[in-house]
Formats: structure tokens, sequence, C-alpha cells
């Protein structure tokens, strides 16, 4: 028989995709079990994200009811389905919904890019069997909120940033990641304000966790994602301005932003000192100034004297073979 068989013992830790089928549940399922904390993670000490203990899966399987009882508490369901769950009419459900009475919990695009909210099914009952509710599930809304539905109230964003606020910072490892959790849900401008050391904002973007749902760069679909996910409400920005101003305080103080070490500054050239005898290293002695009451034989004895710079020799050798030539004709002619 060919192969490796050898056993190899489990992985202390697994990513979410592994421990989702172990547990046999869908992914969707699995990662809101995470944001409701219905399941441990820790981070990955590597940088790779979140992981699951075994420890923790091995609890899991420990649990009364298991599968059954963990998939249903993450069962999530939309407009329709909420409405069975309750025994109301579809319309009323979506005005308890608008009103804020329920909770959305998710919320993904269809094909028409309309906005589809989706609610636990476990909150929908609890709120059902709830006999405060009961007036709001029989009989007639009352005017003032039957009135603030028709005025365009609809809580359902507002209500689902601030829950996915929760899951965040209860995920979030560190002050720079509370931070972070709440810049994600400011627009850049309001930001940009806040944050105004480029260094820190760098740092936070460097933690800010992307929208749960994707659309391509500048589409449609993801204008629209950017809008459900950004608080738009004055009083709702107000709050959210507070509490990041609260945090990044508290992340600096625990560790600054990191900054780039500053450039070494360049030492200026030497300066050459000057010599005692002009520019380069042999000395140059001065021409001789001419003297009227010198003789030709004289003055150009003292022009064929030699210098010090090499390259002339040629030159007071010619003077000298010159001199000794007229010198000669005189001579003659006397």
């Amino acid at each position: 028989m060919s192969g490796d068989t050898t056993t190899r013992p489990h992985a202390p830790f697994m990513a979410f995709g592994r421990a989702a089928r172990e547990l046999g549940m869908k992914r969707s399922e699995f990662e809101l079990a995470v944001d409701l904390g219905r399941i441990r993670t820790v981070p990955d000490e590597g940088g790779g994200g979140r992981r699951v203990p075994r420890t923790e899966l091995d609890r899991l399987r420990a649990a009364p009811g298991f599968p059954e009882a963990l998939r249903r508490s993450v069962e999530a369901v939309g407009t329709a389905e909420g409405a069975a769950v309750m025994e109301v009419a579809p319309t009323r459900f979506t005005r308890l919904a608008r009103l804020g009475l329920v909770v959305p919990v998710r919320f993904y695009l269809n094909r028409y890019r309309a906005v589809v909210w989706l609610y636990l099914a476990e909150e929908l009952r609890q709120f059902a069997a709830d006999e405060d509710n009961a007036p709001l599930l029989t009989g007639r809304t009352p005017q003032a909120l039957r009135q603030q539905v028709a005025e365009g109230l609809d809580l359902r964003p507002r209500n689902w940033r601030g829950r996915r606020l929760g899951f965040l910072l209860r995920q979030a490892d560190g002050p720079w990641q509370r931070a972070a959790a709440v810049a994600s849900l400011l627009d850049a401008a309001h930001i940009a304000e806040i944050v105004k050391d480029p260094y820190d904002r760098s740092h936070l973007n460097r933690f800010r966790p992307g929208p749960p749902a994707h659309g391509a760069p500048g589409s449609p679909a993801a204008r629209l994602i950017e809008k459900t996910v950004t608080a738009d409400a004055p009083d709702e920005i107000d709050w959210l301005r507070s509490d990041l101003l609260q945090a990044l305080d508290e992340a600096r103080a625990h560790q600054p932003a990191p900054r780039p070490s500053p450039k070494p500054q360049p030492q200026p050239l030497p300066v050459p000192k000057p010599q005692a005898h002009g520019v380069g290293r042999f000395p140059v002695s001065p021409r001789p100034t001419a003297d009227p009451h010198l003789t030709l034989d004289a003055h150009l004895t003292l022009d064929a004297r030699p210098t010090s710079n090499p390259r002339s020799s040629d030159r007071h050798r010619s003077h000298r073979l010159m001199s000794g030539l007229l010198g000669r004709l005189r001579r003659r002619s006397t």
C-alpha cells in the first residue's frame, strides 16, 4: 500500500472553513455564530486572521442538542419567513422592523440591487412570546407609530449598524482594533476631520474592517452597500465621533502609531585649506620684470631661466639657443 499512513496529531487551531465543516454548519451560519459569540475564536499569531481552537469544537460537540441546537440559534430568516414565525402579516412585520422593534442581523443585495434584511428566528420567537408585545401583533398599530412609518422612518439600517459594531468590538484584540471598529461606520470625511495626523489615520485604516457584503468598486451595488454601512443620522454620527475620539486617546496611550525613522542629515564636504605658494604642489616663481638698462643678452638670459613648470623646458631651451646665436653674430661683426 502506498502513501503516508503516519498518524498526525490534530492541529490546535483551525481556519473558519475547516471548523465549519467539522461542526456540520454552512459557512454563513458559522460566521454568524462567531459574530454572536456562540463560537469563541482567537487571533492568529502569524497575522492570518482569526482561528478556532480545537478545544472550542470539543466544547460545542459536548453541548446538549448538538448540532441542531447550535444551528437553530443562528437561523436567519427574511421578511416572509419572519412574519410566519411571528404569525403576522408581512406588512405588519415590515412595519415593526422599520420602527426598530425587531432588529436585523444580516443583509444582502438581491438581483435587483435591493437590500434584503435577515433576522434571527430565535429573537422573533422570543418577541412573539412576550405578552407585552401582544398589542403590536394583533389589533391596530397605534396612530403615532403608523404616522412615523408613513413619514419615511426606517431604523433597520441604523439598528443593524449598532449590532454590527457590537460584533466588531467583541472580536477586537486591542485599542487600535476597537477604534477601527468605530471608524468603520463613519465616512472618510468625518475620519479625516477627527484623525488629523496622517500616521494615525494610516495605522487606523490598517485595522479597519471591510463591509460585510461586496461589490465591484464604483458600481451601484458598492455605493448602496457603502450607504447602508455608513452612519447618516446626525445624532448617530455625533456619538460615533465621540466614541472614536475616546478610542483614539486610549489607542495612542497604549501604543503610538508607527512613524518613519528620521533620515540622517548629509555631512558637508571638507573645504580644502589654501596653500602658501598658490594652487598646486610646486611653488610658482614670479617672472622678472623688464629693465631698460639691461642689454639684450641680459634680457634673453633672464627669460631663459628655468621655471618651476616642467612643461616650459622646450621654450627655455629655445631661448638659450637664440642667445648663443646672437652672441656669435655680434663677435663676428666686431
